[in-house]
């Protein structure tokens, strides 16, 4: 179970909604996915005036937790302020906190995004910052009090899987919230390898909205996050320096 301050879901698998073709393939590949957690930034939906049909339209919202995303602030101001539009809205009182820092990498400013959290928090969100592999960032926002933790593996739709898994697996091991690894994943494999070192779930859009059948993607990703989960649970073997008989030694017989 994924437990996300009062929320429980069964599937560690979260998907964006963006850059899908057609609202019938984003409906095909969140029902593949087996997702219960879509993000979406708010700011791609018009809230006030609904004259133009969207995802929420598509979907039993009834089976799913939607989680807006603050994508399109560069400060804590705006975050608080599309966060508070969405709640208003009453569309779900999580949210997860995207300020962007750079314009080309599109890195998460820190010390707004810190910022963003505290006030939000002060105003009763549950509140799931995104963040780069930052280990000391991650450590503060949990004494902070945010609900969760998302950082990158690599820069937003990069698709160049986890580029410091040293940085996530301290940020894992120290971690007091779920770990939600966020951005840069490509395949199944970058999922079940994220999921392999003990993160809580990994959330997806890119790699699903931009492949040539997302549906499929939507499914190979949630396979390739329930098998990496399945394995840290099990617990994989040590690594070795050299090789290690498979069959015991003691009893064979000699020639």
């Amino acid at each position: 179970m994924l437990n996300i301050g009062k929320y429980t879901f069964e599937s560690r698998l979260l998907l964006g909604t963006g850059k899908f073709s057609d609202l019938e393939v984003q409906s095909q590949a969140v029902e593949a996915s087996e997702t219960e957690v879509l993000t979406f930034a708010v700011r791609r939906l018009n809230l006030e005036e609904r004259n133009q049909k969207h995802f929420l339209d598509t979907l039993d919202l009834d089976k799913y937790t939607l989680l807006p995303n603050t994508a399109g602030a560069s400060n804590a101001e705006e975050a608080v302020r599309i966060a508070e539009l969405a709640r208003a809205s009453g569309l779900c009182d999580m949210i997860k906190v995207e300020v962007i820092g750079d314009g080309i990498t599109l890195l998460p400013d820190p010390i707004e995004t810190y910022k963003a959290c505290e006030i939000l928090l002060e105003k009763g969100f549950t509140v799931l910052p995104y963040i780069s592999d930052d280990v000391i960032l991650a450590k503060r926002l949990q004494l902070l009090g945010v609900h969760a933790v998302m950082p990158g593996a690599s820069p937003i739709g990069a698709g160049r899987g986890i580029i410091n898994p040293y940085n996530l697996e301290i940020i894992i091991e120290q971690a007091v919230v779920p770990v939600i690894v966020d951005a840069g994943l490509r395949s199944p494999k970058d999922a079940a390898y994220a999921m392999e070192l003990g993160a809580d779930g990994v959330l997806l859009n890119t790699a699903v909205s931009g492949s040539r059948d997302p549906v499929n993607m939507a499914k190979a990703m949630r396979m390739g996050v329930e098998a990496g989960r399945l394995a840290y649970e099990a617990g994989m073997i040590p690594v070795k320096r050299y090789a290690a008989a498979s069959s015991p030694v003691e009893g064979m017989i000699h020639t």
